[in-house]
């Protein structure tokens, strides 16, 4: 039930990444740069991404059981707003955009509800499992523009069911593990409190490039391919979601090698390979000769690596601060998805090149392998896990 949650909110959370092309070529909207469409784009992911925080506290303090359904529920209105009203005004789609941002902190309610079903040695699994359900980024991909170009309102008024028909099914069905912990101290305490613990900011680094890379694709790659590769909105977009696929494949499997031979060795291949396919993709190889196979094996490592930060988490950290600790984690992982778009748009605006944007994910993805290995692994053997 939480991973169709989040599957489901992840949908209603990627629905304007898909349209942003369109909206460009169209005119709806007026005249469009690169980065007005990477801004329309990354507002639900920041938005989503610092969400993650205060849904983190709450479910620490609520529980699963209720903040599944509020969130669900509450996301239900802007998607109907764009829906209805939001589809000729870039204001508008900003706004509502803003809004949409609370379906994307769903993450820092599933990870500490699974988290507390689970005894510590299949954790990462199981949160890995959760964590497929970003698989409804993919689904928005596969779906939107295909529906959009049907009836306008149509991808949302189905979003909107499927939010509604969950809202009802999570409130009846959902329960919180027993003997769940419910902290007595202050949503502003336990942020104080978490914020400090090193697994936080080190793991916020790690997931800020696994997961916040995979957001990045997620959102700019149908741009990216369009513009470059010159695919258009419909192919684009289905490319997307084989990337995205692979990527949601990947994260159970990442989280459960992880429980096995532990999270560092996991976390050294995943930003190995990532440094090494954005460096191979900054030289813009054609799609049929290497291109496409590097896109595929670092979404594999992106996955894998959100995973496996996870298994980190709950290797290391007391199950009743998973949630708050989750929390900052998921907004530093979302925040990482954030920059990069606005990043790519604004340097192919001034240079019309993605090439730049690429060759500093590859360098970021090297510093934190460094990362891995120094710091990160240090704290793992301090606390007994590898």
């Amino acid at each position: 039930m939480a991973t169709i949650g989040f599957a489901v909110n992840f949908w209603a959370w990627a629905l304007i990444s898909p349209l942003g092309p369109l909206f460009r070529g169209s005119g709806q909207l007026g005249e469009l740069t690169e980065f007005d469409v990477s801004l329309l784009v990354a507002v639900p992911v920041v938005v989503g991404s610092l969400g993650r925080i205060i849904a983190g506290s709450m479910t620490d303090r609520f529980g699963g059981r209720v903040m599944f359904p509020v969130i669900s529920g509450l996301t239900i209105l802007p998607v109907l707003f764009i829906g209805f009203f939001a589809l000729n005004s870039y204001a508008l789609l900003l706004v509502a955009g803003f809004f949409l941002g609370i379906a994307g902190t769903v993450f820092a309610v599933g990870v500490p509800f699974v988290n507390s079903w689970f005894p510590p040695a299949q954790r990462g699994l199981a949160i890995g499992i959760f964590g497929a359900g970003m698989g409804g980024t993919a689904i928005s991909a596969l779906t939107t523009v295909r529906l959009f170009e049907k009836d306008a309102a149509l991808p949302f008024l189905i979003t909107a069911a499927l939010l509604a028909v969950y809202t009802v099914a999570a409130w009846l069905i959902l329960r919180d593990a027993p003997g769940r912990v419910v902290p007595t101290t202050s949503m502003m305490q336990r942020l104080r409190a978490n914020i400090t613990l090193p697994v936080t900011w080190q793991a916020g680094i790690l997931y800020s490039i696994a997961f916040g890379g995979y957001v990045a694709f997620s959102v700019y790659l149908p741009a990216y391919l369009i513009t470059e590769h010159g695919l258009d909105p419909a192919d684009a977009s289905m490319r997307m979601a084989g990337f995205v696929v692979v990527a949601v494949i990947a994260r159970p499997i990442g989280g459960a090698v992880a429980d096995k031979v532990g999270s560092i060795p996991v976390l050294g291949v995943v930003f190995a390979v990532t440094a090494v396919c954005a460096a191979m993709v900054a030289g813009n190889p054609p799609l049929h000769a290497g291109g496409t196979v590097a896109f595929l094996a670092m979404a594999a490592a992106l996955g894998a690596g959100s995973g496996a930060v996870f298994a980190l988490i709950a290797q290391v950290t007391d199950p009743a601060r998973v949630g708050g600790v989750t929390g900052i984690v998921g907004a530093a992982g979302g925040l990482g998805g954030f920059v990069p778009p606005l990043i790519m748009g604004y340097v192919y605006g001034r240079f019309d090149s993605f090439a730049i944007g690429l060759w500093l994910l590859a360098i970021a993805a090297a510093l934190t392998l460094a990362l891995t290995f120094g710091p990160v692994r240090r704290l793992a053997a301090e606390a007994g896990a590898h």
